[in-house]
């Protein structure tokens, strides 16, 4: 075994020594012994065990338990979990081991920590599973994973270039809705802006700089801003704190690709905030209020932007009034206007609660939550992958509040419809569900509710599941009955599937090999071939193209889009396809993206197309097949969180010959000859050609479609830079959705 040096031990020693000295007036001597027994057994434990950076392990576990402790503030069992976490896994040690030692409940809370052995691609999958199983009973299990993928986050560094890309991926994907979800604001922001420096790390840079660089603007501006309103609550004898917070860089860069706007068009960069010292005996929402019209008396207010969620508390317990105001110089800026107590629960969510006498009533606030996860849990045939997407539903961000016709109120997630509602409150009434009376008027199950809605649902006895529910139901309860409906039926759409596809294969005349099945598997993004069989016997994939799917790759046309498939193209397709089988791709290096590829086969995904040149990783969907999807794909983080493992760093070579169809929107003000200075712009590219020009006008304004074909980034980046610069054009950006 290795032995660490006299450094290293007396820096796990100080380490440790610095941990108690924030903790020590927190808890008696009794827990204080029992966290320094947890802190002596797991040291032992890890000796010698050092982290990728070349720290002792027993480090991790350190900084975990102090986030636990600080951070949310929990208590001493907690801290005692958070030391021992990693035992079961990393060392020879076993659960019995820890339940003798430290106790039944620091055990469990251990056991449902622990990682899974086992087959690698469902393996975070059933990982979360595990993990919710025990939340049902102590959701401390999530709260301390939670910290522990902090500290992995704060020390990624030391990892390769695509290992960054995968956690920081999985923790966007995962680890910040279940954040959100519990209310822990500090906690998911600091994920958000390290897997946004890990995964963006040039945007990341360039927004750090931007927002350094009007710090001193910045600060004239809050000056400015907030004298007014602190001198008016002094008169008026409210004790307060005004504070300011700067939007996350993760924020403002995702608003900035959301709306296709420029940082300096990112209104919200700027909150002010004003902390209401309560006073006891007056009610805390009355004492807010009072706050707001003091400061709409002095700033005008917008409308539209005044959010209440004190009266209606968001799902994780957030409480605090909102209202966007005219500031000086003619800028937008959100106040946030809450008491000591609601700024605690704000920051430190569920922990916060604990600190207060109402813990019992967001227990209760969570149950319901919690009761979905265990009927998620129950449908226990279904797939690993299949019950993290479901899962990922209960953790929206946004929510709507709706009314039953008595007047019972449901939160359900943003872009809900009638079926979702019919499923909240009863499985039967969904299945049964044929439509819904909101304000007197008949709509149909897909309607998209809206906040304050009152629904009647209307149902008819004739009425079974269609799965085409599955495309408008944006719940994850809805989603879970309306599938346990048709999953019964499961083996017969597989069955039925395949001999869709062998009918299919017969008619194109093409083999029905392994190989193939691989490949149709691949363009749709799937993970084996049953899952290929079942989505194709439930109708929800349409086979039109699988001749273009599996076959050579054209002799006579130069321009691929969708997906670029690279064959042997000279030798028989017999031995092409067993020189694939037997050429896999190494994951311990970079991928080269050459135009001529040779034996292996990559493809570009269908959800982001992504162009040589841009930031891009690689899925392996089998040993010899890759699927290339830009880095800020959605879509990749679904993949990234249940196959980390098949995510591989890829590299673009120069591509020349091949073109891609790449889509531009254009806007600004009509003039007479503005179209044919875009086409003549484009016209004079040496490389690019267009396939269709669509522009339509409206009141002096128009809007354009551009759909080119583009060689690579450089190209494309030229062409947007030229277009800008024809008088008229406001805004030129790329669409990544190709259907016209």
């Amino acid at each position: 075994m290795q032995h660490f040096t006299k450094a290293e031990i007396r820096q796990i020693e100080d380490r440790y020594q610095d941990f108690l000295k924030v903790i020590k007036d927190k808890f008696d001597e009794g827990r204080l012994a029992r966290i320094e027994k947890a802190f002596r057994f797991s040291n032992a434990a890890h000796h010698g065990i050092k982290r990728k950076s070349g720290e002792p392990f027993i480090i991790h576990p350190i900084s975990v338990a102090r986030i636990v402790a600080v951070d949310l503030g929990l208590g001493a069992t907690s801290i005692v979990a958070a030391l021992l976490h990693d035992v079961v896994e990393d060392t020879d040690y076993r659960l019995s081991d820890i339940e003798n030692m430290f106790g039944t409940r620091v055990s469990r809370i251990v056991d449902g920590l622990t990682k899974l052995s086992g087959d690698f691609d469902a393996k975070h999958a059933l990982t979360l599973k595990k993990m919710l199983m025990t939340l049902s009973d102590d959701v401390r299990v999530i709260l301390i994973k939670i910290a522990d993928r902090l500290h992995n986050m704060r020390t990624l560094d030391s990892m390769p270039a695509h290992k960054k890309i995968k956690i920081a991926g999985e923790t966007l994907f995962l680890y910040v809705p279940l954040a959100h979800r519990l209310g822990l604001h500090a906690i998911k922001s600091d994920l958000e802006d390290l897997s946004f420096k890990h995964k963006h790390p040039e945007e990341y840079k360039q927004i750090q700089y931007m927002l350094h660089n009007q710090e001193e603007k910045r600060n004239y501006l809050v000056h400015e801003f907030t004298q007014p309103i602190i001198q008016k609550l002094k008169d008026e004898g409210v004790d307060c704190n005004v504070t300011h917070r700067l939007k996350t860089c993760y924020s403002i860069w995702q608003k900035m690709q959301k709306k296709s706007v420029a940082f300096n068009e990112v209104y919200d960069i700027l909150a002010i905030r004003i902390i209401v010292n309560s006073k006891k005996g007056i009610s805390e929402k009355r004492q807010c209020f009072d706050v707001l019209s003091i400061v709409t008396d002095i700033y005008k207010p917008k409308p539209d932007r005044i959010r209440d969620w004190i009266t209606m508390p968001k799902a994780n317990g957030y409480e605090s009034l909102h209202v966007t105001v005219m500031g000086p110089q003619g800028h937008w800026v959100e106040i946030q206007i809450r008491t000591d107590r609601m700024d605690d629960v704000a920051e430190h969510g569920f922990a916060a609660h604990y600190r207060y006498k109402d813990i019992r009533n967001f227990e209760n606030e969570l149950d319901p939550w919690i009761e979905q996860i265990r009927e998620l849990l129950q449908s226990t045939d279904s797939d690993a992958f299949e019950f993290l997407d479901d899962f990922k539903l209960n953790l929206f961000s946004s929510e709507i509040n709706v009314f039953t016709p008595k007047g019972d109120l449901f939160s359900l997630p943003l872009g809900s419809t009638v079926i979702d509602f019919a499923y909240e409150i009863h499985t039967e009434l969904g299945n049964k569900c044929i439509g819904a009376k909101i304000n007197t008027k008949l709509v149909p199950i897909s309607h998209v509710l809206e906040n304050g809605d009152q629904i009647e649902i209307l149902t008819s006895e004739n009425q079974t599941p269609k799965l085409e529910w599955l495309k408008f139901s944006a719940s994850a309860k809805a989603r879970g009955k309306i599938k346990n409906v048709f999953r019964l039926e499961k083996s017969k759409h597989t069955e039925k599937g395949k001999e869709i596809i062998e009918q299919v294969f017969k008619e194109i005349n093409a083999p029905l090999t392994s190989n193939n099945l691989k490949k149709l598997t691949a363009h749709f993004n799937l993970n084996n071939k049953e899952q290929l069989y079942s989505e194709v016997g439930m109708g929800f994939l349409e086979l039109n193209d699988v001749k273009n799917i599996i076959g050579k790759k054209s002799e006579n046309k130069l321009v691929k889009y969708w997906n670029i498939t690279f064959g042997t193209g000279n030798k028989k397709r017999q031995n092409e396809e067993e020189e694939e089988e037997h050429q896999k791709i190494d994951k311990k290096k970079p991928f080269l993206l050459k135009e001529n590829q040779d034996n292996i086969n990559f493809s570009l995904a269908k959800c982001c197309n992504p162009i040589p040149g841009e930031p891009v990783v690689g899925y392996l969907s089998t040993d010899n097949h890759l699927i290339i999807h830009k880095v800020k794909c959605s879509e990749l983080g679904k993949f990234i969180a249940n196959q980390g493992e098949k995510i591989i760093q890829v590299e673009w070579t120069k591509f020349k010959r091949q073109s891609y169809l790449t889509r531009l929107n254009l806007q600004g003000f009509d003039r007479m000859g503005i179209v044919n200075e875009v086409t003549t712009v484009i016209s004079k590219g040496h490389n690019i050609n267009m396939r269709s020009v669509k522009f339509e006008t409206h009141d002096g304004i128009f809007m354009g479609d551009l759909f080119l074909y583009i060689h690579n980034t450089n190209d494309l980046n030229n062409l947007i830079s030229k277009l800008k610069t024809i008088k008229g054009i406001d805004n030129v950006s790329r669409v990544e959705n190709l259907d016209e």
